[in-house]
């Protein structure tokens, strides 16, 4: 059994509320936190909320970040991991609190959505990349037990908000350029028009990597179109497009062998097998979404989100460590759904509330093939076809009291009811066909106790539940063949949560919370196989408990600090038999990291334009399989950007320069969980520079 150390969260709470605390009072002028609609589903002050909520503005999503992974902006939030994998075949590693850190592709175990449109599907497949983050103002990421409101596969809630349009019509041009003949360029364009507003963006990227057989590029395209249909009344549509092609280096093992190089050898070298079969992924993705909004009176209104999409993903495994042989994995799919939303506010016996009650439903089809390929060529030989369609029908409420002037209530409701089922088309291995439903009632509830102007006190309980995706229930661990595994359990989950937020001085604004999380029949991935299968099952039961704490300080001469740090226990809490044998309980759950820190020191010279930021990150190490015989090593890097801003006339300019990981490090940015071929490591990259020139006119 592993202890779990609390003398960093002692600390916090000793800085909190200690000899600095006593300096407040009700008549200082307070900062401003960020108003958030994730949370409650309107626009809300953070600061008076029960919820770990964070938000990542945008200067923070573009000063010196090439705007491609949302590992970039979602490292600076407590209590989520996100890992670049220095490559883009793979979405980037995203995880909620340990919830997400098994995934082998895209996300699992934490909802993605942009201005409240779904990315995640109703298996619980989320698709982060499908959005370019040059056309994002801010992400909301929300963490704890209000994040199940949001439905399945919901331990956190990431939600992008695209720019709103300026009030002068304004066209830009950005530039980017960097190591590894890293290019990207983004067009856009945003005004009004009478009663529309509008936003155009679009982009491209290519780079070599810093990985052998790491090169890539991506096209992406957003528009976004407000319609002002009366006072009352108004849609939003938003039209996300994208196309990729990216070469897969795969991991690379601790030792070297016969056939692969070592992480610790040759970081940017790629097993042979990888070569031989040509890993790469090719994608494409359309969606279109729609947002209605009317309001009947000050009191009632409503929202409605429909959208659609299709998206097409090939994807190349190798199988073989001494031949050509590998797979190809083909998955076409069509998705759409809807969200109805009545919201409701005012007064109950003199006492402020707001209501809100809705239902939902999604539903994506996969026409999936599965075929053999030799040197990364397809040869027709079939190993599967079927298609995969899964639904969610979700019906929730979800509402806040204002009990007295001090205390506020919130508390909600979701019912879900998920299903998966596979059409089999393939005969090779019998009639696979088959179906599941889950079921599940999910309540949650919180208090906010306002102390003082300065300083709030929070409490929250609330029930999880997650489905196995498609992915994780693609394979049966019992069979050689491709034999869906549809007797995987739902994990579920209790939550429990307690937190402050509090205004140090009239410059300092602190947030601790402190979580309790115990699950059943945790969803885990007991092996990749040699074929580059991964195959999932149930562990008994996992326990998380955990501490996360910003600090964020404005000085003299525009100095400015942040501070975030999370501390994780994960860990399984009962012995099960996985894959490889006996899982001991008090093994932690492999991909968290117990320990995460990140700190920036800021500064700007206006009469120059100029700023410039120091940060530094600490990971500490990870294990990479349930019976934690191996692990990555802790790491601390150190980063640096710098740029200028000129306005001339109706110009403005800006400039900017990035190096990362300053000191050269050789470290594990990222890794794979339980892989059978011992490939657990994905190094990040040395030292590495970006540069960023960008122009706007304003007419």
């Amino acid at each position: 059994m592993r202890a779990f150390h609390l003398t960093p969260v002692c600390l916090a709470i000793s800085a909190a509320f200690g000899s600095n605390l006593t300096l407040a009072d009700e008549e200082k002028t307070l900062t401003l936190s960020p108003v958030v609609v994730t949370a409650t589903r309107q626009a809300q002050n953070s600061f008076d909320l029960p919820v770990a909520i964070d938000v990542v503005e945008q200067q923070n999503i573009k000063d010196g970040q090439l705007q491609m992974n949302l590992s970039e902006s979602l490292i600076r939030v407590p209590g989520i991991t996100a890992q670049n994998r220095t490559q883009q075949a793979q979405d980037p590693q995203i995880s909620s609190r340990g919830f997400g850190s098994r995934s082998a592709f895209g996300v699992r175990g934490v909802r993605v959505y942009v201005d409240g449109i779904p990315l995640t599907m109703p298996d619980g497949q989320g698709q982060p990349g499908v959005v370019d983050l040059s056309a994002i103002k801010s992400i909301e990421v929300m963490r704890g037990p209000f994040s199940s409101l949001y439905g399945n596969s919901s331990g956190g809630v990431i939600q992008m908000f695209t720019q709103d349009a300026p009030q002068t019509p304004t066209v830009g041009a950005t530039t980017m350029f960097g190591s590894y003949d890293t290019k990207r360029n983004v067009l856009e364009a945003a005004g009004k028009s009478e009663a529309v507003e509008y936003l155009l963006n679009i982009s491209n990227f290519e780079s070599n990597g810093y990985r052998d057989h790491s090169s890539s590029d991506k096209q992406m395209a957003t528009a976004k179109f407000k319609f002002h249909i009366n006072e009352d009344t108004k849609l939003t549509t938003l039209v996300n497009w994208f196309e990729q092609d990216a070469q897969d280096p795969l991991g690379l093992p601790r030792n070297a062998t016969t056939n692969d190089p070592s992480a610790f050898s040759n970081p940017k070298a790629v097993p042979n097998s990888a070569l031989r079969a040509n890993t790469r992924v090719s994608r494409s993705h359309t969606q279109v979404g729609f947002n209605l909004e009317h309001a009947f009176n000050e009191n009632n209104s409503i929202t409605f989100v429909n959208y659609v999409g299709t998206r097409e993903n090939l994807q190349y495994l190798s199988t073989s460590a001494t031949t050509a042989a590998g797979r190809a994995s083909k998955i076409s799919r069509e998705f759409w759904g809807t969200d109805l939303r009545w919201n409701n506010n005012g007064e109950i016996l003199g006492k402020k509330y707001n209501f809100h009650i809705g239902a939902n439903y999604g539903k994506s089809s996969d026409d999936r093939l599965d075929i053999n390929t030799t040197n990364g060529v397809i040869n027709n030989t079939l190993n599967r076809d079927e298609e995969n369609i899964s639904t969610n029908y979700d019906r929730y409420m979800q509402g806040t009291l204002s009990a007295t002037n001090s205390i506020d209530i919130h508390a909600g409701l979701r019912r879900t009811k998920v299903n998966l089922k596979v059409n089999d088309n393939f005969s090779g291995f019998g009639d696979n066909s088959g179906s599941v439903s889950y079921n599940k009632t999910n309540p949650v509830i919180g208090v906010i106790w306002k102390v003082k102007p300065d300083l709030n006190f929070y409490a929250n309980y609330g029930k999880g539940f997650e489905t196995p995706t498609f992915v994780e229930a693609a394979y049966n661990a019992a069979t050689s063949g491709a034999t869906p595994n549809l007797s995987l359990k739902p994990s579920t989950s209790e939550n429990f949560e307690i937190g402050t937020k509090a205004y140090l001085t009239d410059n300092t604004r602190a947030n601790l919370t402190l979580y309790y999380i115990k699950t059943d029949d945790e969803i885990v991935a007991s092996f990749t196989d040699t074929f580059n299968r991964s195959i999932f099952s149930n562990a008994n039961k996992t326990v998380r408990k955990g501490a996360e704490l910003s600090l964020e300080s404005n000085f003299e001469n525009n100095i400015s600090t942040y501070f975030a740090y999370t501390l994780l226990n994960a860990k399984f809490d009962s012995d099960f038999t996985g894959a490889n044998g006996l899982i001991e309980s008090g093994n932690r759950i492999p991909g968290t990291y117990s320990n995460q820190a990140y700190g920036e020191i800021r500064w700007k010279y206006e009469p120059l334009g100029f700023n410039t930021a120091f940060e530094t990150r600490y990971n500490s190490k990870v294990y990479v399989n349930d019976r934690n015989t191996d692990a990555a090593s802790s790491y601390t890097i150190f980063n640096i950007r710098a740029g200028f801003e000129q306005t001339l006339k109706n110009w403005y300019f800006k400039e900017y320069v990035r190096i990362e990981n300053l000191s050269d490090k050789e470290y594990i940015g990222a890794v794979r969980i339980n892989d059978g071929n011992n490939r657990f490591f994905e190094p990040a990259a040395g030292r590495n520079y970006l540069v960023g020139l960008s122009a706007q006119y304003k007419f």
